[in-house]
């Protein structure tokens, strides 16, 4: 597994990543993780007060309608006033005596006790009874009203919460139970009627600490009341689902579960979230402020001391970059105790000592090389004026003998190519050639050979196109194309080949030569490489020791020459070269 590495980083950059790393990333996560936190936490804290406060506000309205429940209980086991309502009276004094003993009596006992309770009414459809002092009778206008149908169609024995919206009247809160716990005995319907005073809502939902608005919702899931005043409650049915509610804002419900009488019924609180979170969003400007600081200064105090690092540690790699263009110039500095300025101090002598040794050794190494120099032209030209002295003499008199046999124009071509040949060995004047000149020379010597072997030697020559204007060292392909036809074919019997390509791929110039010849054995392989690579040694086969010792020259290492060959199966040699425009480049 390979293990990240700064190594190839620049200063500048490796600086701002520990910056970024150990100071601004660990103080805004800082910051942040802390204001998310405390957001959290005042929210949930506000969560709880509010869901607390509906608790209370849940209870407090349970407690003004268990009043009235309660009451309402007292008079559904009152069989004194059971039977009071059930009789039938001969006259109105007879009822009069019985309402003044067994019914005034408990109708205003109860509510100077509770100042919740409005009044309380009990309705009967008895026809000896009067309708006053609380008790009314029960009309068609009665029947027509909503809490009575309401009440009627209830066949639980507890009470019915009932909210009367009547037109012309106000409305009201009304805690409504039929009187007929005594079953045996009802001929009349008798039903009570608590009605809560208005005032006891409001004291109840008015609840000053909650910021939102506050919903009672019945069973039917129909807003009962609200603090909302956008909401025409008061003269409508609104199911509270279709209510259109802020946008962002959180809802808290507390239910009625275990109370028969309000079962489903609910208590919404809806608050604003920007309200419940604007203790933190005040708390924000110090939060950013306090982040600021804790950024601004440890980012000067970075500032300050990479400034210090980088701007003289850039000093000397501009300095250095200088030395490579024979540049030797001192840094001037104030001399310093840290690492920097001791490197900076052994640069400065670092550069003075190869000053003086330029003056002392540099001039004198240059006159050497000179020397170097002139000797290898020397020997250069020594070698020129050697170039196949053999394949010469052989060529001329093949055309003498031709020449006294037959008379044919063959000769003057022949002639032609071998002064051409003869005139460019001796020309040094550019020793740089294209590969479409060097390939002229070529064609010259094999038309010379083809000439002098006839038929039993033939070659092929193939030279792409993207290489022809490819400059290389003059003669360096010429001398093993010669090789291949004096040493390879001219010792066989059979038919000789000769095949050469020449390519260019990615930046290199190819040169594969294959003959079909004679071949070279093993031993004296090894020591015609031993002698080519051989810097002083000059003996036989000196055009393709001189050919390797100018590639050498030329190229270095870049140049790569392999002879491979086997006696009897032919001699394959490969040359790989730079192309000279990209190897200068």
């Amino acid at each position: 597994m390979r293990i990240l590495s700064l190594n190839n980083v620049r200063l500048r950059n490796k600086l701002l990543l520990l910056y970024f790393l150990s100071v601004f990333f660990p103080i805004l996560f800082t910051n942040v993780f802390f204001y998310t936190v405390t957001t959290h936490n005042v929210r949930n804290q506000k969560e709880h007060d509010v869901s607390l406060a509906l608790d209370k506000i849940r209870n407090d309205f349970r407690v003004k309608i268990d009043d009235a429940v309660g009451i309402s209980a007292v008079f559904y086991t009152d069989l004194l006033i059971h039977d009071a309502l059930e009789q039938q009276y001969e006259s109105p004094i007879d009822y009069l005596d019985t309402y003044e003993t067994d019914i005034r009596p408990s109708l205003n006992k109860y509510s100077p006790i509770y100042k919740s309770i409005r009044e309380i009414a009990i309705l009967t459809d008895n026809p000896t009874v009067l309708g006053a002092g609380g008790i009314s009778m029960i009309t068609d206008e009665v029947k027509a009203s909503g809490w009575y149908r309401e009440v009627m169609a209830s066949k639980a024995s507890y009470p019915v919460i009932v909210h009367s919206r009547e037109k012309g009247k106000p409305d009201v809160f009304s805690v409504i139970r039929k009187l007929n716990n005594f079953t045996n005995q009802n001929r009349f319907t008798k039903i009570l009627k608590i009605d809560l005073h208005p005032d006891t809502l409001k004291q109840v939902f008015q609840d000053g600490t909650l910021q939102g608005n506050l919903y009672l919702v019945n069973a039917s899931n129909e807003i009962e009341y609200t603090t909302d005043s956008t909401v025409r409650w008061q003269q409508e049915k609104i199911n509270f689902a279709a209510f259109h509610k802020p946008q962002g804002a959180l809802v808290f419900e507390k239910s009625y579960d275990n109370v028969n009488y309000l079962r489903d019924w609910k208590v919404i609180g809806i608050l604003p979230e920007h309200q419940m979170l604007e203790v933190v969003r005040k708390s924000r400007a110090v939060v950013i402020y306090l982040a600021c600081a804790n950024i601004l200064l440890p980012t000067l105090v970075i500032v300050w001391i990479t400034k210090s690092l980088h701007d003289r540690v850039l000093r000397i790699v501009r300095h250095m970059k200088k030395v490579k263009h024979q540049t030797f110039e001192t840094i001037d500095h104030v001399e310093t105790k840290d690492e920097i300025g001791q490197l900076t101090l052994e640069y400065n002598r670092m550069t003075r000592q190869i000053r003086t040794l330029i003056d002392d050794v540099y001039v004198a190494d240059i006159q050497k090389k000179d020397l170097e120099l002139k000797r290898r032209k020397a020997q250069l030209h020594a070698l020129q004026s050697q170039i196949n002295p053999h394949f010469l003499f052989n060529a001329l008199e093949t055309l003498r003998m031709r020449s006294l046999l037959k008379q044919e124009d063959e000769t003057a071509k022949i002639i032609h190519n071998m002064a051409k040949i003869f005139r460019k060995s001796l020309t040094w004047g550019n020793d740089w050639v294209t590969v479409r000149q060097e390939m002229d020379l070529v064609y010259s010597f094999l038309e010379i050979q083809k000439y002098r072997f006839e038929e039993k030697l033939h070659y092929r020559v193939e030279v792409g196109e993207d290489v022809a204007e490819c400059k290389i060292p003059k003669m360096v392909f010429l001398p093993f194309v010669e090789n291949a036809s004096i040493h390879g074919i001219e010792p066989i019997h059979g038919q000789g080949e000769i095949d050469l390509r020449i390519s260019l791929n990615e930046g290199e110039i190819h040169f594969e030569l294959r003959d079909n010849g004679a071949g070279i054995s093993e031993e004296k392989l090894e020591n015609l490489l031993a002698y080519i690579g051989d810097e002083e040694e000059m003996g036989d086969h000196i055009g393709i020791k001189n050919v390797y010792a100018r590639l050498n020259m030329y190229y270095g290492e870049n140049a790569r020459l392999t002879i491979d060959s086997k006696p009897g199966a032919g001699t394959t040699i490969r040359i790989r070269i730079p192309d000279q425009l990209n190897f200068l480049q």
